[in-house]
C-alpha cells in the first residue's frame, strides 16, 4: 500500500512540474546555413491554438489580401511591403492581422545578419505588452514553403527549428539566400524603402543585437498603389 502511494505522489510531481515550463516565444531564422531537419511523425497535423477573437482578416480572400499593402512608419524611415498572398495565404493573413490589430505598433527590428537580413515582428519588444498579445505571441501557424525566391527585398516568415512553429516574428532579405528556398513562407515584397532596410542592417551591431534597434512607430494598411 505504501509503495502505490509513493507511486502516485510521483506521479503527480512530474505531471506538476510540465505545467510549470514555459513555451517558447522567440522565433529565429538561421543565420546563414539551412536547419536541420525536424523530426516528423506520419501524417502529423501542426498543433495551432484555437483563435479567442476574430481579426480584421480571417475571412478576406487572396485576392483582396493581395491589394493590401503595410507601411512601416519606423524611426530610420518607411518600408512598405505588398502581400504575396497567393503564395502564403495563411502567412499573409497573419501578418495583416497583426498590422491592422497594432501588434507591431512600437516593435523594433531586433535582430540583424549582416549582409543577410534583419529580423522584425517579435512582440516582446512593444512598449507596452497586454496579456491579449502576450497570448497572442503564442499562436502558431503552419508552414507554407512556396516557390517565392529569398531574394533582396522579399520579407519571409521566421520560425524556430521544429515545422510549424512560426508566431509573429519575420525577416527581410538585403541578399539572396537560395538555401532558405522551399523552406520558410515567404509571403511579401518590399516595394518602397529599402535603403531603410539596408540603412538598418548596416547599423552597429553585437552578435546579431543591434546597439540602438530601429523602432516601428506605427504600421498602416491600405491599398497598394502600383506604378
Amino acid at each position: 500500500m505504501l509503495f502505490l502511494v509513493r507511486a502516485i505522489c510521483f506521479v503527480c510531481a512530474v505531471w506538476l512540474v510540465a505545467l510549470e515550463c514555459p513555451a517558447q516565444t522567440q522565433n529565429a531564422v538561421p543565420s546563414g546555413a539551412p536547419p536541420a531537419p525536424a523530426a516528423r511523425k506520419a501524417n502529423a497535423r501542426p498543433d495551432i491554438p484555437a483563435r479567442t477573437s476574430a481579426e480584421p482578416f480571417d475571412s478576406a480572400s487572396v485576392e483582396r489580401m493581395a491589394t493590401q499593402c503595410v507601411k512601416f512608419d519606423t524611426e530610420a524611415g518607411a518600408i512598405e511591403m505588398e502581400m504575396l498572398a497567393e503564395a502564403a495565404p495563411e502567412t499573409a493573413r497573419n501578418f495583416l492581422n497583426l498590422a491592422a490589430s497594432g501588434a507591431f505598433d512600437t516593435t523594433t527590428f531586433s535582430r540583424v545578419v549582416k549582409g543577410f537580413v534583419v529580423q522584425g515582428g517579435n512582440l516582446a519588444t512593444r512598449q507596452t505588452l497586454t496579456p491579449a498579445l502576450v497570448e497572442r505571441m503564442r499562436r502558431t501557424i503552419a508552414d507554407e514553403p512556396n516557390y517565392v525566391k529569398h531574394v533582396p527585398g522579399v520579407v519571409s516568415m521566421a520560425r524556430p527549428q521544429q515545422d510549424n512553429g512560426a508566431t509573429t516574428s519575420f525577416f527581410i532579405l538585403v541578399s539572396e539566400a537560395i538555401h532558405l528556398d522551399g523552406k520558410f513562407s515567404a509571403f511579401g515584397r518590399v516595394t518602397r524603402g529599402m535603403e531603410v532596410v539596408e540603412a538598418i542592417n548596416n547599423a552597429p551591431a553585437v552578435a546579431e543585437k543591434p546597439a540602438k534597434p530601429v523602432r516601428v512607430n506605427r504600421a498602416i494598411i491600405a491599398p497598394c498603389v502600383r506604378p
